[in-house]
């Protein structure tokens, strides 16, 4: 992987990643069209009970048969009903013996930690899942941007974009091509506060961030490649 458009680097590695997770999962399985509606979510088989399936497709943009198809996954991987931050880093090193892929997965559990109570829930995971697969581009922007800002104050500020592409560089390891020097995260992290930073007051805002995203006819597509994968 090259240096030039890594402003993509972060969101592209957040779906490609997670999808390959579900697959491995078993959690994206062909949806099922048999009647299914005696099992409401099967509340009663797991000791996180999740919210009522109506309401969860309120909040989503996932019917109620491929609801009930993503629980069921989701339950033969994680009986309990949560997937602890342990679990994901041991997820996420499988899929990248060749690098150091727990800073990167202690990030993107945090995006997905949405109360930050330290698991995911089933809840988490459908919302988040329902962004990054069928959102609209500016709730995927947002959703993207959330990783970013680590500290979640409402800016991106150098020090956790690079954190972050230090993350990414660890977890993709020395098998790239080209291969990366090592001040590449810096210089990306440069180049994207030059390009982010409207007012150069050196952090980068929500509204920044957006602004210059809609304007890039890269990202914009970008945005759209995932939306049928389920």
């Amino acid at each position: 992987m090259g240096i030039q458009g890594m402003e993509l680097c972060a969101m592209a590695v957040v779906v490609l990643l997670f999808i390959a997770v579900l697959k491995q999962f078993g959690i994206l399985e062909p949806i099922s069209m048999e009647d299914s509606s005696d099992s409401e979510l099967e509340l009663s088989t797991v000791r996180h009970q999740p919210e009522g399936l109506d309401q969860l497709q309120a909040q989503t943009k996932f019917t109620k048969k491929e609801l009930q198809s993503l629980y069921r996954g989701f339950k033969n991987e994680c009986p309990t009903g949560l997937v602890d931050e342990d679990t994901f880093k041991l997820i996420y090193s499988q899929f990248f013996p060749q690098g150091d892929a727990t800073t990167y997965a202690h990030f993107l559990f945090n995006a997905f930690d949405a109360d930050g109570n330290g698991a995911i829930h089933f809840e988490d995971f459908v919302v988040g899942l329902s962004i990054l697969l069928r959102g609209t581009v500016h709730e995927k922007l947002k959703w993207a941007f959330n990783l970013y800002d680590i500290n979640k104050d409402g800016y991106i500020t150098k020090e956790e974009m690079l954190a972050i592409m230090k993350s990414i560089y660890d977890m993709m390891g020395r098998h790239t091509y080209p291969i990366l020097q090592e001040d590449a995260p810096a210089e990306h992290v440069e180049r994207f506060f030059q390009k982010m930073d409207r007012n150069k007051d050196g952090v980068v805002t929500i509204e920044e961030f957006l602004e210059t995203c809609q304007k890039d006819e890269n990202i914009m597509s970008s945005m759209q490649l995932f939306e049928n994968v389920i």
